[in-house]
């Protein structure tokens, strides 16, 4: 299972439906969901993200993205998902991502030096999960 834990909603109707194609696109090849957590202060955000991914002694590989994690490539990322059963990506919300979250990720990743919206980083994770699972199974969609 794959699980994006995500603080807040996506408002922008345009950036939802790219969020609803890339999970759709995803769940063609594994299982995954999106889970919202509500907005609020970071601390408060990663407290809930972490009760959303579960038990941590559970066989679920965490992984928190932010714009001080270590950066990765689309092949990096492939073998990530071909390594563990079941993920969770927690996305902070606009305040960024709390401590709590950090301390409970295996891993912390970033998507780009770049600062991105927490709405537009939901999506990204979404296109780059459905790149490496292309990637583990040969598929056209990833040419690099």
């Amino acid at each position: 299972m794959i699980r994006v834990v995500a603080t807040g909603r996506i408002k922008d109707k345009r950036l939802a439906r790219l969020q609803d194609d890339y999970l759709r696109r995803v769940r063609n090849m594994a299982p995954a969901e999106v889970v919202e957590v509500r907005d609020s202060s970071p601390e408060k955000e990663a407290a809930a993200l972490v009760q959303r991914v579960g038990s941590p002694t559970g066989n679920c590989r965490v992984f928190a993205l932010d714009e001080h994690g270590e950066s990765i490539s689309s092949h990096g990322l492939s073998r990530l998902l071909g390594q563990h059963g079941n993920l969770a990506f927690l996305i902070g919300g606009a305040d960024g991502l709390g401590a709590a979250a950090r301390e409970r990720a295996d891993r912390v990743l970033r998507l780009s030096s770049l600062t991105l919206t927490h709405e537009m980083a939901r999506v990204l994770l979404l296109e780059q999960i459905y790149r490496g699972l292309c990637i583990l199974r040969n598929r056209p969609y990833h040419r690099g």
